[in-house]
């Protein structure tokens, strides 16, 4: 638990060099990372409904079964409470099981098994949640994972597996690991900090690409692990900025951003504050099959540019584009007298008045 709180409580910095990077999809950096860990430890071993003869149903565990056989990559029934069971037992007994869900949403049929077997049966199991981003993200943290003695939930976004990111020489590297609870800064930035994880991340870096058009400068915090979730990072981003917006393609009730402002309102960084936070999420209801509906239902790069100008206080299409910039001391700030609004302390911005932002997506 020391090692735990020392590493969230650190603030890093991506050292991985692009230079010389070579591109690799999500998908290939996971197939990566579980075959250096099976070739270094075999106690590790992978069961799930058609990881071995298919090679995963998303081919993420291509070429495995071949190499390592039966007894290492394991095909198992449509029995979800089974095998997670199965795997928390021999986990217990010293393996390092990789228990694999088709999808998360066939993992409620062994939650059971998850929070009452692996979760609770050491009483400080110190349980992690970890959910990545580029391939550099799965890799490193996939191969932390299984090396970690506790329980851990590692969520992949499939719509990530066939998108390509570049891996540096040290990252394609098979001694390559990311510690658990270290968010990383994926772009620095001064006027508002965007707190991410997952494909949203991604939405957040292609809304700072297109607000920094206009000269607004967001600062983009890829937190790769839920729980823990490394606070310290994004405090410290907070009191440098100002401002904040948390982007997240899961529901507003009770989500990370809802966690993440909490922490923010409870500690010193509420002090320096300009400006209430603001989440982007998700529709609050069940995920629809038609595309179409699908993107309204996700947030969309739109919502978060729109997201950023309402904290900053600056409305879209104002002078804040013909002069390109969002300039001077206390960008954005309100300054009240009296419970009055006085205005932003910067006259090239204009005030956001009456205007209306989705109740669905953003909610404060």
């Amino acid at each position: 638990m020391p090692n735990t709180v020392k590493l969230v409580s650190r603030r890093t910095f991506s050292t991985s060099s692009i230079v010389n990077s070579q591109q690799v999809t999500v998908r290939d950096a996971l197939n990566a990372a579980l075959d250096e860990e099976m070739e270094r430890d075999d106690r590790v071993y992978i069961l799930g409904e058609e990881v071995a003869m298919y090679d995963g149903a998303y081919k993420v565990s291509k070429g495995l079964w071949k190499k390592y056989g039966d007894k290492r990559v394991i095909d198992t029934p449509i029995t979800e409470m089974g095998f997670a069971g199965i795997a928390v037992g021999s986990a217990m007994a010293g393996l390092r099981p990789v228990c694999e869900f088709m999808t998360f949403n066939f993992a409620m049929q062994a939650i059971d098994q998850i929070i009452n077997s692996a979760a609770k049966t050491f009483y400080m199991s110190a349980g992690k949640v970890i959910s990545p981003y580029s391939s550099e993200d799965h890799k490193g943290l996939l191969k932390a994972a299984i090396r970690d003695p506790d329980p851990v939930v590692f969520l992949e976004n499939e719509i990530l597996y066939g998108a390509q990111y570049p891996m540096s020489d040290e990252a394609l590297s098979k001694d390559f690991i990311i510690p658990i609870g270290k968010a990383k800064i994926e772009r620095p930035g001064n006027h508002l900090t965007v707190v991410a994880h997952s494909r949203a991340v991604e939405l957040s870096l292609e809304a700072a690409k297109e607000l920094s058009r206009v000269g607004i400068d967001i600062e983009v915090i890829n937190l790769r692990t839920l729980r823990p979730l490394d606070e310290q990072t994004i405090t410290k981003s907070v009191v440098k900025t100002k401002h904040l917006v948390t982007v997240e393609q899961g529901w507003p009730n009770s989500g990370i951003g809802s966690e993440i402002c909490a922490r923010i309102i409870e500690s010193e960084a509420f002090y320096h504050l300009d400006a209430p936070p603001v989440r982007v999420t998700g529709v609050d209801v069940p995920m629809p099959y038609t595309k179409s509906l699908e993107i309204i239902a996700l947030p969309q790069v739109s919502d978060i540019v729109g997201a950023v100008k309402k904290v900053l206080g600056v409305k879209s299409g104002g002078r804040e584009r013909e002069r390109g910039r969002v300039g001077g001391r206390g960008v954005g700030r309100r300054e009240r007298r009296g419970g009055e609004d006085l205005g932003t302390q910067d006259d090239t911005m204009r005030l956001e008045r009456g205007g209306k932002t989705s109740a669905l997506k953003m909610t404060r």
